[in-house]
């Protein structure tokens, strides 16, 4: 089944169709839809009868920017959604570009073109890294389908990459603004703080995570995937009320979804970075909490072994986790963590 469709900036109905399994799209040169019609029914019946001269090289109709880009997206999609939902940023953005500067195909994209993206790019030199990383892999794709002889992403000069601790240890003053001014996010900010585990996987705790009679949390840790068990200080206990199981502790952060997960952390991170920002400090992300939780353990005199487990780091040397008795002894180190955001 054919379509007909006018593209931006274009006064030309474009005829749309598979073939052989690929989307092609083809201009009819017409402006008028009538006409467009016309050519629309003759490319069909040659198209039933397997005549395939009207696309002029179906080689070089693949090699148009949309036709291409919508399968390379198809194969992405094959990865993973998050795969997808980057090469689908990425593709549009660049697309965009391509089609400003007067390039239809795959074929006129060259090592210029490319240096040229890097510069129309107003993001930071991580974030232009990433997108010649993914245009990379998509133009590997068109020398596959022999569009093009070499990639150009390979000799792209791009900017350095200025290195910095961007998840720093929180020092004492920068603790005392934000759970001064911490507001409804303060019960979540304590748990990052008190706890060490990762943002996300205490966004996803619930009421069933936590023991009140052994004063502990028993939860999946996503990125070792196992279950573990942490020690809950007395001030967390003391903040926390008892709800239903499913119930979970943070509803606005809470979800299933690691895209919308991801999405709802940024409410709080941009919290606590306007904090600090307000007062001068350097950038901070939720992550430094669990900096702070470590390196506040080890001046508390915590060996570095005990430290590993109570992170829950993946490594394959660190997989014990807290049972009874080390468990009450775990929670007296993190019950001398000091309190910030007093009056």
């Amino acid at each position: 089944m054919s379509t007909l469709y006018k593209r931006q900036n274009s006064p030309y109905y474009s005829y749309s169709t598979y073939i052989r399994g690929k989307r092609v799209r083809i201009s009819t040169v017409m402006r008028q839809k009538s006409l467009a019609q016309k050519v629309q029914f003759d490319w069909d019946m040659k198209l039933f009868k397997g005549d395939l001269s009207f696309t002029n090289n179906l080689n070089h109709v693949q090699n148009d920017i949309d036709a291409f880009m919508d399968e390379y997206l198809k194969l992405r999609s094959r990865v993973s959604i998050n795969t997808y939902d980057t090469a689908r940023t990425v593709t549009k953005r660049f697309k965009c570009f391509l089609k400003g500067i007067g390039i239809s195909t795959i074929s006129e994209i060259t090592v210029k073109v490319l240096d040229d993206y890097i510069d129309y790019l107003d993001t930071a030199p991580k974030t232009k890294h990433n997108h010649i990383k993914e245009i990379k892999i998509m133009l590997d794709r068109a020398m596959i389908e022999n569009h093009l002889d070499r990639n150009p992403a390979k000799h792209v000069t791009l900017p350095r990459i200025i290195k910095v601790d961007r998840h720093r240890m929180l020092e004492p003053k920068d603790l005392q603004i934000i759970f001064k001014g911490a507001g409804s996010w303060k019960l979540y900010f304590e748990f990052l703080y008190r706890t060490g585990l990762r943002a996300g996987d205490i966004a996803r705790l619930t009421y069933g995570n936590i023991d009140f009679k052994r004063s502990a949390i028993i939860s999946l840790v996503r990125k070792s995937q196992r279950i573990h068990e942490f020690p809950l200080s007395d001030t967390l206990i003391s903040m926390l009320k008892k709800g239903e199981k499913d119930t979970p502790l943070f509803p606005m952060l809470y979800s299933a979804s690691d895209r919308t997960l991801s999405d709802n952390l940024a409410k709080p991170r941009k919290y606590m970075q306007a904090l600090l920002q307000a007062e001068a400090r350097p950038k901070a992300t939720l992550h430094s909490f669990r900096t702070t939780f470590n390196n506040t353990l080890r001046d508390l005199g915590l060996s570095i072994d005990d430290r590993r487990i109570l992170l829950a780091h993946s490594s394959s040397e660190t997989t014990k986790i807290y049972t009874h008795p080390n468990l009450v002894v775990a929670k007296k180190w993190v019950d001398k963590m000091p309190v910030f955001g007093m009056d």
